[in-house]
């Protein structure tokens, strides 16, 4: 058989590839497509004017007289990400043109039919998730700089200004940093399988390095993103209709079917990387958070999804560690699963004051922020009650700490 180590390295790294994971990006797309064949400039049109049309009322008529163009001119993976970004805009631009008042309950067929089938195309539901506008919706302005928040623009926008491109954007510098954290919990993984300590030991320095660079670059978020604006703008452009009372009976999807779907909406907790960490950690969820999260995972691609479940299936970090008897192991492990918790503590931190105060401040004041965001105050835009469940995912990520003997 040869040498068990590199035939199991070997293995899982020639898969890196299949799993639409690079070293230097992680789950981000590399390079996303820009345009579209020409077949389809309306679509493209219509979501790079997306702020104007929903702040002038106009995004519903321009889609409600768009023809029903077939999807399936569109060829390889970039452009199916490209379409389904640009649609996913327009979907929720689309709902939410009048606010929490007035959404729409049903999406027309010129738009709905493609979304659907490009949807089916890449194997995620047909609405805006984060592997959208987070993994996808990005470019640089100078081709030849570096991968910094000056120097990052998003393709497509809503309404919010800055603070809505700043959103998008430190959330992808976010998953950038976690790109060294998911090759170290690859080689992990192969570590353990082989029961080989230095490198397991070397891997988690990997991810304990990733996990707090991440919590350092979400703090930008502080510097690039209004509360007021996040709450009282941006925030309902996320939502979706499951779990929402302000779309009860979900979305008629029509030339689709006619039943209502639910969908949620984008979320944090749609992020393949933290996932990863949890599986690679042994996070034991409740059974409430844990269902959740599981859900969460349909709304990313298949790809990404299948390495949660390789990490989640193959032999137990935390079992190794508490089997072992290694003080040094057990610290490098409880080093990473404590730096989980400061990034889930940080992330409380942050929904406190991007949703709740703001959300306290515009009750107390009589009239919500722009008329948007307020029914969803303790909602978070995936469907939870945001700060139990948050909380929640903390305490389960702080029990998995291993007691040093």
């Amino acid at each position: 058989m040869g040498d068990g180590n590199s035939s199991s390295s070997t293995a899982i790294h020639a898969d890196l590839d299949c799993f639409f994971v690079t070293e230097d990006f992680g789950f981000l797309l590399k390079q996303p497509a820009r345009d579209l064949p020409e077949f389809y400039r309306v679509w493209m049109d219509l979501a790079s004017d997306l702020t104007h049309l929903i702040q002038s009322h106009q995004l519903r008529y321009m889609v409600d007289k768009m023809p029903v163009l077939s999807p399936f001119g569109l060829k390889g993976h970039r452009e199916l990400r490209l379409a389904h970004l640009a649609l996913g805009f327009l979907t929720m631009g689309y709902v939410w043109q009048e606010g929490e008042h007035l959404p729409a309950t049903t999406l027309p067929k010129s738009l709905a039919l493609p979304y659907w089938l490009i949807s089916q195309r890449l194997g995620v539901p047909p609405i805006l998730s984060y592997a959208d506008t987070v993994l996808a919706n990005w470019r640089l302005r100078d081709p030849t700089g570096d991968m910094e928040i000056g120097n990052l623009d998003t393709l497509f926008s809503f309404p919010g200004g800055e603070s809505c491109k700043g959103f998008f954007l430190v959330s992808l510098l976010v998953e950038k940093a976690a790109s060294s954290g998911i090759k170290g919990a690859v080689s992990a993984m192969n570590a353990v399988a082989n029961r080989d300590i230095i490198n397991i030991q070397k891997s988690l320095y990997k991810v304990n390095q990733s996990l707090k660079n991440m919590k350092e670059i979400f703090e930008l978020m502080h510097r690039h993103v209004d509360p007021t604006e996040f709450h009282g703008t941006l925030r309902i452009f996320f939502s979706g209709w499951r779990d929402n009372p302000l779309l009860p009976g979900g979305l008629v999807y029509e030339g689709v079917g006619e039943d209502p779907v639910k969908l949620s909406g984008g979320s944090a907790a749609q992020s393949s990387s933290i996932q990863c960490f949890d599986a690679l950690l042994g996070i034991c969820h409740e059974d409430h958070a844990a269902s959740f999260l599981k859900r969460m995972q349909e709304y990313m691609l298949p790809s990404h999804r299948q390495l949660i479940e390789t990490l989640s299936g193959n032999p137990s970090l935390r079992d190794f560690v508490l089997t072992c008897s290694r003080p040094s192991l057990c610290r490098s492990y409880n080093s990473c699963v404590s730096a989980l918790v400061d990034l889930r503590s940080y992330h409380l931190c942050t929904v406190a004051r991007y949703i709740t105060i703001p959300g306290h401040r515009a009750r107390a004041m009589g009239c919500p922020l722009n008329s948007v965001g307020s029914g969803l105050d303790n909602i978070g835009t995936g469907g939870s009650s945001t700060m139990p469940f948050l909380k929640t995912v903390r305490d389960a990520t702080q029990r998995a700490l291993i007691a040093q003997r």
